[in-house]
């Protein structure tokens, strides 16, 4: 099953159910008003939704085209937002471009931040940021959206509780982190609204892609029209959704409706930190993966960040070649008050 959020002038859209090929959809507000009302009484709500999914596959109900500019995120905000670090390999880089070493505990602990969630991107809006010399990058991520999950759930006990899955690009302003993480104090003003993928999909719908809280699929980054990554989500993936929903469940319980992030997807190559995609390897889901290799391999980044006019495409395929979250694709734009 897959559903969508479309901008009807409210906060929180209408909620539609979107056939396979993401070309149409039928209003499900009848049956839940908003994503959110769905997923407060799941139980219930989830097996019409999946009857109105198949009266749609086999035309038995009213359709619109589904157009992914109408979209909002799937839960235009939400109640939590927390965006682990699952791919031990990016924070490495991060640390060795840095000259720091890497405690031990990161490969058995998750790295976790608490997002702001008041407000999510559409995921054709543009991502409007105030000045280029912030740092603006994008970063492309794997998120489920949760049940509710009792505080100290095991990690298969917290796996059994993802009820969608979808994409995100979790903006990332790089020339603000260092001073906020040197204040001892985590992201607030680096790390602005993040975007998801138009449509979210059931695990069901994904099949032998969805296996032990892992994507096993490569996730399509480009820039400018150009491929940027092509990152496999399910590979060098340290920790499983499982294992980060338990690690934010560890001392609160999760409400239905919680956003669980993977963090960049990043893959190693031969060992090594990887190469771009020009270069035979599968490139990078963000700017700053690509400007570590190259402080290392060179002794300065010569990528740039984000500029305004740039363009970001996410998007992930299915084995056909057919687009199952749909894209997200954002302008970098100038803020005008």
């Amino acid at each position: 099953m897959k559903l969508a959020t479309l901008k009807d002038g409210t906060r929180d859209g209408k909620l539609v159910v979107v056939n396979d090929r993401l070309t149409y959809c039928t209003d499900a507000s009848h049956i839940a008003p908003t994503l959110q009302a769905a997923l407060d009484n799941w139980d219930q709500v989830a097996p019409k939704l999946e009857l109105l999914a198949e009266s749609l596959s086999h035309e038995a109900v009213p359709t619109l085209r589904f157009h992914e500019h109408d979209a909002l995120s799937p839960l235009p905000r939400a109640y939590q937002w927390a965006d682990g670090s699952a791919y031990v390999n990016h924070v490495e880089l991060v640390r060795k471009a840095r000259g720091a070493k890497m405690p031990e505990s990161f490969w058995t602990d998750p790295l976790m931040y608490q997002g702001g969630s008041d407000t999510f991107l559409a995921p054709r809006d543009p991502i409007t940021m105030g000045e280029e010399a912030w740092g603006i990058d994008m970063e492309g991520e794997i998120a489920v959206i949760t049940g509710d999950v009792p505080m100290g759930a095991t990690p298969e006990e917290a796996l059994k509780a993802v009820r969608l899955i979808l994409l995100v690009n979790d903006v990332s302003l790089r020339g603000l982190i260092p001073a906020e993480l040197g204040k001892g104090f985590g992201f607030f003003q680096s790390k602005p609204s993040s975007a998801f993928s138009p449509v979210a999909v059931t695990p069901a719908e994904l099949g032998d892609a969805w296996k032990d809280g892992k994507l096993h699929l490569p996730l399509h980054v480009d820039l400018n029209g150009a491929p940027f990554g092509r990152a496999d989500a399910g590979v060098d993936m340290t920790f499983d959704f499982g294992q980060l929903i338990a690690h934010a469940a560890k001392t609160r319980p999760l409400g239905a409706g919680a956003v669980i992030g993977s963090g960049t997807v990043s893959n190693k190559l031969d060992g090594g930190p990887g190469k771009p995609v020009t270069e035979g390897g599968v490139g990078y889901s963000c700017i700053a993966e690509i400007r570590m290799i190259e402080t290392i391999d060179t002794g300065e980044a010569k990528t740039p960040f984000l500029k305004f006019g740039d363009t970001v495409r996410i998007e992930m395929m299915d084995g056909e070649g057919h687009s199952i979250f749909g894209a997200i694709e954002q302008t970098v734009e100038k803020y005008q008050k």
